[in-house]
């Protein structure tokens, strides 16, 4: 009953997978997130930002044309070899710069013609294909010399900054810095008789100027205040995976639908891959068991569905399981009509800030899972 405790359990269904590496026909390998120090790229931001968007403003222009690189879409551009050349494929002609076989070459060409080295550097010298100004380190044509062998001389170091200029300032800092000069100003003139002190002016100054940017978090994105007019609204349930549960049952035909739906359109299953008895046994039933623990969230352990509720329509479910030290992510469907805003990659950005609020009541647990990456699975190589 408390093994889960102890262990991270990948699972479908109840089937609980132990991969035992020197065995197995596919290796199987753990991805693991430090959910503490994960930092938020680029990538990723613009899928939340796209989110952001799409709720507040109802946005979908730019995202419309965009489709989430998961699982079977992406199999047959993963199974292309593309053909490229390693190091060690490279002949040595192809590696080799100019030369002493080119200047023999020139040589050659010039006594055929019976010029001189003279003539020919003359003859560029007022052709324009030769530098008037050469300098001391470039090699005279015909002669091999040490520069042979370098194609590019390095260039010269810079001065560096002008010091006797003002280090560069942001903009938005230089109209911060006005207006409060301005506002100053008026102050002073309103109330001649009691200008503010040279103290207030300074600590007003170091007040206006803005703080080093910070790298934005997942939260700053998710937990933002939206407008009342807002084009949509987003909410996020996290639900037990038990039919005692009323908001469970209430939600479970939705979900099941929802899921049939995902694996027709995204795996190609039939209607008989994905009904209610396959939704059950693969979503639903779980080895574990729930446990409220005192040191643990209040949520407690177990198997649960993170549902994302759009103005009152379920469109995508995340399966997970809550243990003593991590979420495991499990499964994700969601509606292929709401494939451009991301949802697999958003949903796996909300798990992660979802275990950073677990980390708060349980400080064991700071660890995010998403199953196990197997190369030789083409369904699995999205990862």
């Amino acid at each position: 009953k408390n093994q889960h405790i102890f262990i991270i359990i990948f699972r479908s269904g109840k089937y609980v997978y132990k991969p035992i590496m020197n065995q197995t026909c596919c290796p199987q390998y753990t991805i693991r997130c430090q959910a503490l120090c994960f930092q938020t790229s680029k990538s990723h931001k613009k899928v939340l930002k796209k989110m952001l968007k799409f709720i507040s403003k109802g946005d979908v222009s730019k995202a419309v044309s965009e489709e989430e690189p998961m699982d079977s879409h992406v199999e047959d551009a993963v199974a292309c070899d593309f053909a490229y050349k390693s190091e060690s494929h490279v002949s040595q002609s192809e590696l080799t710069p100019l030369s002493m076989d080119h200047t023999e070459k020139v040589e050659n060409e010039d006594k055929d013609t019976g010029k001189t080295k003279e003539d020919v550097n003359k003859q560029k010298v007022e052709s324009g294909s030769l530098p008037l100004c050469a300098d001391k380190d470039m090699p005279v044509p015909g002669e091999p010399s040490r520069s042979a062998k370098i194609v590019h001389a390095l260039p010269k170091p810079g001065k560096g900054a002008d010091l006797s200029k003002p280090p560069c300032r942001k903009a938005k800092d230089i109209r911060k810095e006005r207006k409060l000069q301005k506002l100053l100003q008026n102050q002073m003139c309103t109330f001649e008789g009691s200008p503010l002190q040279a103290g207030d002016q300074v600590f007003l100054l170091q007040n206006s100027q803005s703080k080093p940017n910070q790298p934005k978090t997942i939260e700053d994105f998710v937990f933002v205040s939206l407008p009342d007019d807002a084009a949509h609204k987003l909410e996020v349930r996290l639900v037990p995976v038990s039919f005692e549960d009323p908001q469970f049952k209430s939600s479970f035909n939705q979900s099941a639908t929802l899921f049939a739906k995902y694996q027709m359109a995204i795996h190609k299953d039939t209607p008989s891959d994905c009904g209610e008895n396959e939704f059950t046994r693969f979503l639903c039933d779980s080895p574990l068991e729930a446990e409220n623990a005192p040191n643990g969230p209040e949520c407690g352990y177990g198997s649960f569905h993170q549902q994302y509720w759009l103005d009152g329509k379920i469109i995508a479910v995340g399966v997970i399981d809550i243990l003593p030290y991590c979420v495991s992510s499990v499964y994700l469907y969601y509606d292929p009509d709401y494939s451009f805003l991301s949802l697999g990659v958003y949903s796996a950005l909300r798990e992660i800030a979802f275990t950073r609020q677990l980390h708060e009541k349980a400080p064991d647990l700071c660890f995010y899972y998403m199953g196990f990456y197997i190369h030789s699975c083409p369904k699995m190589r999205y990862k």
